[in-house]
């Protein structure tokens, strides 16, 4: 099936809203299998079923748009986090921060809105990147020989001090993908925090800018005034 980026994004108009919900569940259930491993058999079935279907849904929606796509290539390096959801699970959620743009308060494209839209976009990734590699690497480590990681608080703190560059060590991933999960989060905190701190540098940058002028009229201002009173006083 081919066409053009026309039908394309007719598509995606279509099917926004169904798969943002997909998304939602996708981290709902992703959750509880985690964060609860003792649960009746038929409610891990149902997890597993839900986990499965939007797994299908993502799959099937990467494959229409690729397929309706007139630039292939160009479509796959623009939609990295769609590829990456159909192959890892764990990407799955951050479907939900592509539909932020949605929002009126961040539509726009003046330096304000680009920087609201920026400072937003990297908050929310940075919660959503913090809480699924917390709960990935507590899977992996909860039952480790020698883990110290042993709780979701424990995997949550860990990940905060990690992206935050502190380290203190206090707990360290032992099992492999915990460790690529480490790598992953620091090269993501260090890209994400990067970009924030550019913005909110360039936002105070333009803001200085924008009063200097102000400022040195207010002076030339206070200079005429000051010399005026003296040719007054003579």
């Amino acid at each position: 099936m081919t066409g053009d980026d026309s039908r394309r994004t007719a598509w995606e108009d279509k099917t926004a809203w169904p798969l943002l919900v997909a998304s939602v569940l996708f981290l709902i259930a992703y959750s509880w299998s985690i964060l609860q491993p003792s649960r009746p058999a038929w409610f891990g079935a149902l997890l597993t079923a839900v986990l499965f279907a939007v797994w299908a849904a993502f799959f099937v929606d990467y494959v229409v748009r690729l397929s309706l796509s007139a630039k292939k290539w160009l479509f796959v390096r623009k939609n990295l986090i769609d590829l990456a959801s159909v192959l890892f699970p764990v990407a799955r959620p951050f479907r939900l921060l592509r539909e932020l743009h949605r929002i009126p308060l961040l539509r726009g494209r003046s330096p304000a809105h680009v920087r609201r839209r920026v400072l937003i976009v990297a908050a929310s990734t940075v919660v959503m990147f913090v809480y699924v590699i917390s709960l990935a690497v507590y899977q992996q480590e909860r039952y480790a020989p020698g883990a110290t990681i042993l709780s979701f608080g424990d995997s949550v703190w860990w990940a905060c001090v990690t992206m935050a560059t502190v380290g203190y060590g206090d707990y360290v991933p032992v099992t492999v993908p915990g460790r690529i999960l480490a790598v992953i989060l620091m090269m993501g905190g260090i890209a994400i925090v990067g970009t924030a701190s550019a913005t909110i540098v360039s936002y105070i940058t333009e803001q200085t800018q924008r009063l200097r002028p102000h400022d040195d009229h207010g002076h030339d201002r206070e200079d005429r005034d000051e010399h005026d009173d003296r040719e007054g006083d003579r």
